[in-house]
């Protein structure tokens, strides 16, 4: 059956739309205090008055954002890697990887803070803690996942394991490492703006803690509403790239789907 494009769009869409309409028409009939729940009305208005600051906020987060998840990108696929070269190693982070994620991020970051200051290491650290471990798991998995019959030929025609995991492992798992990727890519802006809790100067984070204290709920629920856009264009991104990167996967997804 052939699938409706549109309907994966305008389906959400729909819902967001009555959600947004009753929480307008319960703000208006009740009469609640704006400090406690504004009507969607309010917050787009008062968003828009603070477009300027709320940008420059939004970029800082996404500086955060981008060099933690490019710190996280590389450690994840260092040890993938150095996990599907050797069993030791296998046998030794893998443990230590599902450990890292017992160890609550709350408690964390203000040590982060202690330990490296205020500027932006400590910000990027606890984006990479947040964010590699599924990547790292799914690139492990992805390589794990290699047709063994397509690299026992490889290795009958004498190529080496340096060779097999270029020509079949990688490309086997560039599938499973996008999802991962896109699990990544939104813990990635949660991470950034928690950090900007504990300690920052500027960022999403600091600024809805500062409207919080001034009771400007409309505001926390502005940089909310921009924070939510903001994980939804990176997690949208992560298709073109993917698109890019591995155009036949794309192609294999659509005909299954149209199956």
């Amino acid at each position: 059956m052939r699938t409706r494009p549109w309907l994966n769009l305008w389906v959400p869409v729909a819902f967001l739309t009555a959600l947004i309409a009753a929480w307008e028409a319960a703000a208006r009939l009740t009469g609640v205090q704006p400090q406690v729940l504004p009507a969607p009305s309010l917050v787009a208005t008062s968003g828009w008055q603070q477009r300027a600051t709320i940008t420059d906020h939004a970029l800082a987060t996404l500086g955060v954002t981008a060099v933690g998840f490019g710190v996280s990108l590389i450690a994840a696929w260092l040890i993938a890697i150095a996990i599907d070269f050797s069993p030791l190693m296998r046998r030794g982070l893998i443990p230590l990887l599902v450990a890292s994620q017992t160890i609550p991020i709350i408690a964390i970051a203000p040590l982060m803070i202690i330990w490296f200051g205020f500027g932006l290491l400590p910000k990027v650290l606890v984006v990479a803690l947040v964010t590699f471990f599924p990547i790292a798991i799914g690139l492990v998995e992805g390589f794990a996942g290699t047709d063994r019959e397509a690299s026992a030929l490889l290795r009958s025609m004498g190529a080496g394991r340096v060779r097999e995991f270029v020509l079949v492992r990688l490309p086997s798992a560039l599938p499973l490492f996008f999802t991962s990727l896109r699990i990544g890519i939104t813990y990635a802006v949660i991470g950034a703006i928690f950090a900007e809790y504990v300690g920052a100067k500027e960022g999403l984070g600091i600024y809805m803690s500062v409207q919080k204290n001034a009771f400007r709920t409309d505001l926390v629920l502005a940089a909310v509403a921009v924070t939510a856009a903001v994980s939804i264009l990176l997690y949208l991104s992560t298709y073109l790239l993917e698109r890019l990167v591995i155009p036949w996967h794309g192609k294999e997804r659509s005909a299954a789907l149209e199956r």
